[in-house]
């Protein structure tokens, strides 16, 4: 069964996102810090499905991802070679697997910025099946190395690969997903668990306030203050917050087409934002943020109509413009003499 809190955060968190890259709010790192959430959510349903596929559970990961990735590249490659921006490398290869950043260049270097998402998506999913039973067997020693290793790459200065950057950063969201799944926030008791968040929650606000990035209190350029934060926000969310959720057509479309939002809405909203500027529209403020909001609303729609049915085929889904329609299941006329039987049930 659906876990429909999962979902609302895992909503959120999309909508969260596409509102950030429209705005630049710094304030929405802090209110809701939403990729470490995704990889907290992301982390425990990779728990769940392990103990259910065993070590099938990765290919089934990287089923779902990676098709509506493909769909994108084909176009940015296709435009950057056609354009003449970039050339025939074995670089680009790396949009089929992004084990490594794959190569932009031209426009598509801001609009599709936002894939090293999937790069370190991909890694944790390909590390799970080690890194679980670790977990299982030292639980707090585990959750703590990606929080020690980027406080030492922090601290000294340290110049590492994106891969390990990421990992190090977002690496213990992940595994605070794997104590969701595994009981351990829930048996940590609320008062104990709110009292290691508030500590931690302290300690990232002392690092945020004596390393302010050049955009204030901007997570995003915080990778230390931003892990910490996350770690406290995903202990209160997903360990002492327990709401029951209800079925929600909304919450049931975000959650189908979330892969497609995220890849989509950074292109869009980088395409937007440069016609306005070329043609001297308001970018910021209420009215150059609302028309801009409005315009990406409207065209990431369309893209998400146009291509969020590759998801439901990744998933093994039939596809589907709009998902969450309840389809009627077809009841035969009952034979004569008999009493009809009773009307159909609707599935989702």
């Amino acid at each position: 069964m659906r876990n429909r809190y999962l979902d609302l955060l895992r909503a959120v968190a999309t909508v969260r996102v596409v509102i950030y890259h429209i705005t630049g709010w710094a304030a929405f790192t802090v209110v809701l810090p939403a990729m470490s959430v995704m990889f907290a959510l992301a982390g425990s349903l990779m728990a769940a499905s392990l103990d259910r596929f065993g070590v099938w559970a990765v290919e089934r990961r990287i089923r779902r991802l990676l098709p509506s990735l493909w769909a994108i590249a084909a176009i940015a490659v296709t435009t950057m070679l056609a354009t003449g921006t970039s050339t025939w490398n074995p670089m680009l290869l790396l949009w089929g697997f992004p084990i490594d950043t794959p190569e932009a260049t031209g426009w598509w270097i801001q609009g599709l910025g936002h894939t090293w998402y999937l790069r370190d998506f991909l890694w944790m999913v390909l590390l799970s099946p080690l890194v679980l039973p670790v977990y299982r067997r030292f639980p707090l020693v585990t959750l703590l190395v990606p929080y020690v290793s980027l406080i030492v790459i922090t601290v000294a200065g340290l110049t590492v690969p994106p891969v390990a950057q990421g990992l190090a950063l977002y690496g213990g969201a992940w595994l605070l997903g794997f104590a969701h799944h595994d009981g351990h926030l829930e048996r940590l008791g609320r008062r104990r668990l709110l009292g290691i968040a508030a500590a931690v929650a302290v300690a990232a606000v002392a690092w945020i306030a004596t390393h302010p990035s050049p955009r204030g209190w901007d997570l995003n350029d915080i990778p230390l203050g931003n892990a910490l934060w996350s770690a406290a926000f995903i202990l209160v969310v997903l360990g002492c917050v327990r709401p029951v959720i209800s079925g929600n057509r909304v919450l049931t479309v975000l959650n189908a087409r979330a892969l497609t939002i995220y890849l989509w809405h950074v292109p869009v909203v980088v395409a937007v934002t440069g016609f306005g500027e070329r043609h001297g529209l308001p970018i910021i403020g209420w009215v150059g943020i609302s028309w801009r909001l409005t315009i990406v609303t409207i065209l990431l729609a369309g893209l998400v109509a146009a291509f969020g049915w590759i998801e439901d085929v990744a998933a093994g889904r039939p596809p589907v413009l709009l998902p969450g329609r309840r389809i009627p299941i077809p009841v035969s006329p009952a034979p004569a003499g008999r009493t009809a039987p009773e009307p159909a049930v609707s599935l989702r």
